[in-house]
């Protein structure tokens, strides 16, 4: 089996194997890097999972069509030629779904050139890359597990002891919005928090109407950011 493997391509130049799994892994190394720093710096409002498991993909991809090139100009331009057909008559909108066409073309020039054995190692790390990051659920991101919404009517000073309850129950809390309110004499406060312990989200919300100065208070369940 293993001397298949390696002597599984025809093509005109043979398959090094070692260089072909360095290149596969080597790019898999530098799409993780890529996509932790992408999530790491991301601040817009449109996040996307998909695009991040893509940063990781599209490397593996890109390393393995130069492994099937080969410097082989007729393949190349065959590539280009197919993808430029599927990518006409399909509308890709997510980048994810755009790697897994290119995946599939790839392995299919792979086994139509005679490079068998590439088309089988590329195949088995593909699949292996996408499934890890399929049960993993690589991308995922959750940083708030609550919205608070909260009329404040209370003083300066007792401020304090709001600020304080919400950092015994979170982990992290963000003052998003605070409007002083003419009408009612008080000010509006909106909170993202990040709770210690996610189940005793009502346990929080009891002590906040409990509170004095706390009034029109609402929660808002936050959304998991992986896919807005």
């Amino acid at each position: 089996m293993m001397d298949w493997l390696l002597h599984g391509d025809y093509a005109s130049n043979s398959l090094n194997l070692p260089i072909l799994i360095l290149g596969l892994l080597l790019a898999f190394i530098c799409g993780q890097a890529m996509a932790w720093v992408y999530m790491a710096t991301h601040s817009g409002l449109s996040y996307s999972r998909s695009f991040t498991n893509s940063l990781i993909l599209m490397p593996i991809l890109v390393s393995l069509v130069m492994q099937v090139l080969n410097n082989n100009l007729v393949t190349a331009f065959g590539l280009m030629a197919v993808f430029a057909i599927v990518r006409f008559r399909n509308i890709l909108r997510d980048t994810l779904d755009t790697g897994y066409v290119l995946a599939v073309i790839v392995l299919g020039m792979a086994c139509g050139t005679g490079r068998f054995s590439t088309a089988v190692v590329g195949c088995v790390v593909v699949v292996c890359v996408l499934l890890a990051l399929w049960y993993v659920s690589f991308g995922s991101r959750h940083r708030f597990d609550l919205i608070l919404n909260l009329h404040w009517a209370g003083t300066a000073e007792n401020l304090n002891a709001l600020n304080g309850l919400l950092e015994r129950h979170s982990l992290k809390t963000n003052c998003t919005s605070r409007r002083s309110n003419a009408a009612s004499a008080g000010t509006d406060f909106s909170y993202r928090v990040l709770l210690r312990d996610p189940s005793r989200a009502e346990e929080l919300l009891a002590e906040l109407r409990a509170l004095d100065g706390v009034s029109r208070l609402t929660s808002i369940n936050a959304e998991n950011e992986n896919e807005i």
